[in-house]
Parts: structure tokens; sequence; C-alpha cells
């Protein structure tokens, strides 16, 4: 590989991309491991690309549409989980299977080759443009911004969600907060990761730093490296391997996953989902 090609346009736009969906998805990843929600990624996901197709099948902008797929998504799971009365998990295998339908039927809609359509489910962030880091750093910047306001109330409600709301912390609304937040990473980080495999990056560096300590403040710290690791290191055997850039991101964090599970300090005891430290609660 030449070190020349470090230089070009697309490699910057692809090294900036990793690194802002490495900061956006896992730190709604920490939020989703944490709260036991890891299908949400899935669900969403799958969301945002069926809003994709439909976007690519009816001659709009697919990312425009596929951002309203995922909101969609978002907003519908919380009331389907409360009037239905069921689990959040029930809600989005609900709206998972939906969306499953929505993306064959919308696909097969599409005229002539599916090779854009495909793009979306795949990913490759080295054909990211400037509009999509721009999309990926306000969506970055949102998500770090929320959490640091609302990090007490966003404990306080992982701590014991009934609790939380007793106490008088909105819980329903965090809840929906992060069902919106959740659709803008993902959605923000179609074209760079891809619709089948993004999930895996919310999920993966947030259950590596989960494995590593109970501080909350530090989890998120560990979930962003991580996931910027998994974004360049990605980047760069992908480059030199000549591999898919959005698989090898995702083997990438798995694999940084495995090792945090290896050499994880935890005692192999039963200790509760979530520890508050003397140090978040100064």
């Amino acid at each position: 590989m030449s070190w020349d090609i470090l230089h070009d346009e697309f490699m910057k736009n692809a090294a900036a991309a990793a690194l802002l969906a490495g900061i956006a998805c896992p730190l709604i990843g920490v939020l989703v491991v944490t709260m036991r929600l890891s299908f949400i990624g899935v669900c969403i996901s799958h969301a945002a690309f069926a809003g994709a197709l439909a976007g690519l099948a009816f001659g709009g902008n697919p990312t425009l549409t596929a951002l309203i797929g995922s909101l969609i998504a978002a907003t519908a799971l919380g009331p389907i989980a409360d009037k239905g009365d069921f689990t959040p998990d029930t809600a989005m295998g609900i709206v998972f299977s939906s969306s499953l339908g929505a993306s064959f039927l919308l696909l097969s809609l599409i005229p002539g080759p599916k090779t854009e359509a495909l793009g979306f489910l795949w990913g490759n962030v080295l054909t990211v443009t400037r509009g999509n880091i721009y999309l990926l750093a306000g969506v970055a910047a949102l998500v770090t911004l929320l959490i640091a306001i609302f990090f007490r109330e966003i404990q306080g409600v992982i701590f014991n969600r009934e609790l939380a709301l007793a106490s008088g912390i909105p819980a329903t609304a965090i809840f929906y907060g992060l069902l919106i937040c959740s659709g803008l990473s993902i959605t923000a980080s179609l074209n760079a990761i891809g619709g089948m495999l993004v999930f895996s990056l919310i999920i993966n560096p947030a259950a590596a730093a989960y494995q590593l300590t109970y501080d909350l403040k530090k989890m998120f710290v560990l979930a962003a490296g991580f996931g910027i690791l998994s974004g360049w290191a990605g980047l760069a055997f992908s480059t030199v391997l000549n591999l898919p850039t959005g698989a090898v991101i995702i083997l990438t964090s798995s694999a940084i996953f495995l090792i945090a599970a290896l050499f994880s300090p935890k005692k192999r005891r039963f200790r509760p989902e979530y520890e508050l430290e003397s140090s978040n609660t100064n």
C-alpha cells in the first residue's frame, strides 16, 4: 500500500467518519447495554434501512428517509410497549419484523440494479461524503452533550427505573430520548457502517467497556475509546488487506470485546447490573 493514499480526500473523510461513528454509537451503546436493551440497535437499524430503501424506491433522499424511518421506529417502540402492556423486547420484536417485511417489499420496488440499496445494507466508509461527516459530527456532539447534561438522571434510571420515577426523575422521557438518539446515531452511521452491521458498533465497544468497570463515567470514556480504536484499526486493516471496511471494523470491535472479557478484572460472581460508585454520587 502506498502511503500517499493517506493524503487522499476520501481517506481523510473515512478517518473522520470512523472517528465520529466510533464516538456516537458506543455512547448510545453504554445506555443500551446497562439498560438491557441490546436488541434496540438491530430493530432501529433495520427501520433506518427500510427508510433508505423507501427513498430509493420513490425518488426521495435516502438519508432523509432513513432518518424518518428510524425516528418512526424509535417513537413507536415506547407506545407499543406501554399501550400493549408489553416488555420493550416484545415491542422491539414487533417493530423489527415490520421493518424487515417493509425492507423486502421496498427492495423489490427499486428499479434496475440494487447496488445503492445494498450499499446502505453493508455500508462503505470509503465513500462517505462531507455531508455524511457533518451529519455524524452533529449527532456525536448532540449525544455527548445530552449525556453530559442529564448524566445524573441517566444514572438514576439505569440503577432502578421505578425508583427513579418515584424520585421525580423523568424516566420515561429519558427512555424516549435514548430511542431517538439511537435512531439518529444509526442513521448517521448508515453510509459508513451499514444497516446490517451498525448495531454491532453500538454493542461491542460498550460491552467491552462494561467488562472493565462499573463506573458509568469511565464506561462512557472507555466505550468511546474502543469505538474510535475499532473504526481506525478496522479502516487500516481493510485498506492494507483490501477487505470490506464495515465488516473489518465490526470484527475489530468484536476482538476488542473478547480481549476485554478475557482480561476482565471483575469477580466471577453475581453482581448487580450497575453499581453506583462513590465518585458518581458526590
